[in-house]
């Protein structure tokens, strides 16, 4: 009774934090570039009682059935959902969407590297340059790490697909005014969410692949004036939500009912 109440308690802890994934992934219903993650488990170690091999039960054959006891449920991994979101169509010259699986590479204030699906651009003023960034001011990069530059004299700001941004100068001239640069990853559920839409590489999510030929495969291509929205289902997060909350309920009538009958064996003597 002792290791079904301990059993039911490691049920209750992952239940809950399956909760607050399914909780994390509705608040980010409207996140730009939000995916979605799931929650996975597996079961604690087992104590053997009897193996199924035991060739003392048989008359040295083999017995068909064992006895093995588990201990309850660990989780093992939240896994990231990169299905693509739906776009949202914005109007704004410098916002972009990725119809595809590639990222946007941006350089953060230590100079580190960052991946995000949020195309939502902005033009800051650094100096004498515009160039363009992230909502937070981190540069956009092109697929040779440099920064991206929009002369204050250009109009009718256009993206191309394969991200080539061009301009009209004063004498009527469209020139063209740098690419952004897209990027992929062998493994992207091994990236490292660090918030503000942002993504790390890491050892399991290998090193990112920059885009060098439109022809390239496995990128993606670029839209003008539309948004990645989020990639959260909220009828399938709210199944989710009623699912793990009726796990986390019989998991404390598990726990009641252990109380109880180990109220009843106090209570033998009387």
């Amino acid at each position: 009774m002792m290791r079904a109440l301990w059993s039911s308690s490691a049920g209750m802890q992952a239940q809950q934090m399956n909760m607050d994934i399914t909780s994390n992934n509705l608040a980010n219903v409207n996140t730009t570039g939000f995916k979605k993650s799931r929650a996975e488990f597996k079961d604690l170690l087992y104590e053997t009682i009897r193996r199924p091999d035991d060739p003392e039960l048989l008359f040295g054959a083999a017995a068909p059935v064992g006895i093995q006891i588990g201990h309850g449920v660990r989780p093992s991994a939240t896994t990231r959902n990169f299905t693509e979101g739906n776009l949202q169509a914005t109007g704004s010259a410098f916002d972009v969407a990725i119809e595809g699986t590639g990222f946007f590479m941006v350089e953060r204030p230590d100079e580190t590297l960052a991946f995000t699906r949020d195309g939502s651009f902005k033009v800051s003023l650094d100096g004498t340059d515009r160039n363009l960034v992230t909502a937070e001011g981190y540069y956009v990069l092109s697929d040779d790490e440099s920064y991206i530059t929009i002369p204050e004299e250009y109009t009718d700001i256009s993206i191309s697909a394969d991200g080539m941004i061009t301009g009209r100068d004063e004498d009527g001239t469209i020139e063209e005014l740098g690419q952004i640069g897209l990027v992929k990853f062998l493994n992207p559920e091994g990236l490292l969410a660090i918030g503000n839409n942002l993504f790390e590489e890491t050892g399991a999510s290998g090193e990112y692949v920059p885009k060098q030929d439109v022809s390239d495969p496995g990128f993606g291509t670029m839209l003008q004036g539309f948004l990645e929205m989020s990639n959260v289902q909220v009828v399938e997060e709210m199944v989710n939500l009623i699912v793990a909350q009726r796990a986390y309920e019989v998991n404390t009538k598990a726990v009641q009912a252990s109380d109880e009958m180990l109220a009843q064996a106090n209570n033998l003597r009387r």
